[in-house]
């Protein structure tokens, strides 16, 4: 009975963590409409972070209640869920397009970003407060980037205007209930999932960082996989594409960033193994993008192959 109430309130936890960065989200892009703050602003940042926020709770969580594997293991376990996972199932819904910017710009910073997180990993094999300050710097810089190369495209009339219909503009007051609802289910949601996860790992005698990259990872990454997959159906093949790579570049550098700014992250042996992988995969997910300029189905079975293999590895290793 106690194990169904454990993974009930795991559930709720990752149920908390969605629905409230689905309000918090259209709250916050509701209220900077409202402000007359561009659409495409808006896109790159708060809609774009709105898949990262419950990795952002459940590892700032971890960080700061002392469960270090699991706030890094998250992380690393999502960037490879929505690299392998996510990016090869919407391969299999429909033939990828990769743009040239995202192929020469986009990806290679975020392969690039996963070799910062291993280098800042391997020394002191810890991520602490200067660590923080760095991936935040890098972040914000990165955001910024973005946010003026958009609008520069936009005035060279690059972008269509239609955006402007995709955000929904509720009243004033109704969005501030959505962004302090939505912020008081994720803080909730993503004390659940640790407590929970936790709780799981102990009971049955297994590591945080097998719990973090396999059951956590899935569910904090269950936004990137619905956005991605509903992008793919509907014909949006890069957006599939730029969700994951802009995914696993917030993941590193907000998330981690954040949970090593508030309290240190220590890092395990595993945990380097981990990014190493991660790394592996990003080189050849590059690489398939880079050769072909497009991910098709046969693309899309092997990366997920290889995601599975990688979990029978992963299982292996703490049984042993």
């Amino acid at each position: 009975m106690e194990t169904i109430k454990v993974v009930v309130i795991l559930l709720v936890g990752f149920a908390l963590l969605i629905k409230g960065a689905d309000f918090f989200v259209e709250g916050a892009s509701s209220v900077a409409k409202i402000l007359k703050v561009p659409a495409i602003i808006i896109g790159l940042t708060i809609v774009a972070m709105g898949t990262s926020l419950p990795e952002l709770a459940v590892s700032v969580t971890a960080s700061l209640s002392g469960n270090n594997a699991l706030a890094v293991s998250n992380v690393v376990g999502s960037n490879l869920f929505n690299l392998m996972v996510v990016l090869g199932a919407s391969a299999l819904m429909n033939p990828i397009i990769v743009g040239k910017d995202t192929i020469k710009k986009d990806y290679p910073f975020s392969v690039a970003c996963a070799i910062l997180l291993l280098v800042l990993g391997i020394i002191g094999m810890e991520l602490g407060f200067v660590d923080g300050v760095i991936l935040l710097v890098i972040f914000i810089g990165f955001i910024l980037y973005q946010v003026f190369g958009a609008l520069s495209a936009r005035k060279a009339g690059k972008e269509e205007e239609a955006e402007e219909e995709d955000i929904k503009v509720i009243p004033f007051w109704l969005s501030l209930i959505y962004i302090v609802g939505g912020a008081v289910a994720i803080k909730f949601g993503g004390d659940f999932v640790v407590d929970s996860a936790v709780t799981i790992a102990t009971a049955l005698g297994l590591s945080q960082t097998l719990i973090g990259l396999t059951i956590v990872a899935l569910g904090t990454s269950l936004p990137e996989l619905a956005t991605s997959v509903v992008a793919a159906k509907k014909g949006e093949l890069d957006m599939a594409v730029g969700n994951v790579v802009g995914s696993n570049v917030f993941n590193i550098l907000m998330i981690l960033g954040v949970a090593s700014f508030l309290s240190p992250i220590s890092f395990l042996t595993e945990n380097i193994i981990d990014i190493a992988i991660l790394l592996v995969f990003s080189l050849i997910t590059w690489l398939l993008c880079w050769t072909k300029g497009k991910l098709e189905k046969k693309e899309g079975i092997l990366m997920i192959a290889l995601y599975v293999a990688y979990v029978v590895y992963i299982c292996v290793r703490a049984l042993a």
